[in-house]
């Protein structure tokens, strides 16, 4: 007689069909994941401070469509990293204490993925706005 092993978690046997969920089921669990990221981890609210300020500076410099893109797929790109930083850092605070110490390397890289993000972010912002500001001041001293 042989014993079964427990299949690991998040896995099932091979002879057994995933049941599909469907596209409001995903998207169901999608806002939830969204929500649960958004709520759980204080950094969302420096990062949407910061989001809010990028709108309001780019109504009042009066952005173009373009540069509207550009700065609402940066706040897309920060917050997205975001979300990953914080998935990670919930599945670590799953983790049992050996596994704690091996899996630090990975919250220090998505704490930078974090980071190189919200840097790249702040570049091209400043190129928009700077651009956007010496046009200002261009058409003023004309």
């Amino acid at each position: 007689m042989t014993t079964h092993s427990p299949e690991p978690f998040g896995t099932q046997p091979e002879d057994t069909p995933r049941p599909r969920r469907s596209w409001r089921m995903k998207f169901a669990a999608a806002f939830r994941g969204l929500k649960l990221g958004i709520r759980g981890h204080s950094s969302f609210s420096v990062h949407f401070f910061f989001a809010a300020l990028v709108v309001a500076a780019a109504v009042a410099l009066n952005c173009d469509l373009t540069q509207w893109c550009i700065l609402l797929g940066c706040i897309g790109l920060v917050l997205t990293a975001e979300l990953f930083n914080s998935a990670i850092e919930t599945l670590f605070r799953g983790l049992d204490e050996a596994t704690r110490s091996r899996a630090w390397p990975a919250l220090d890289i998505a704490a930078g993925a974090v980071l190189l993000a919200s840097l790249a972010a702040s570049v091209i912002g400043l190129i928009v706005f700077g651009s956007r500001i010496l046009a200002l001041l261009t058409s003023i001293s004309d």
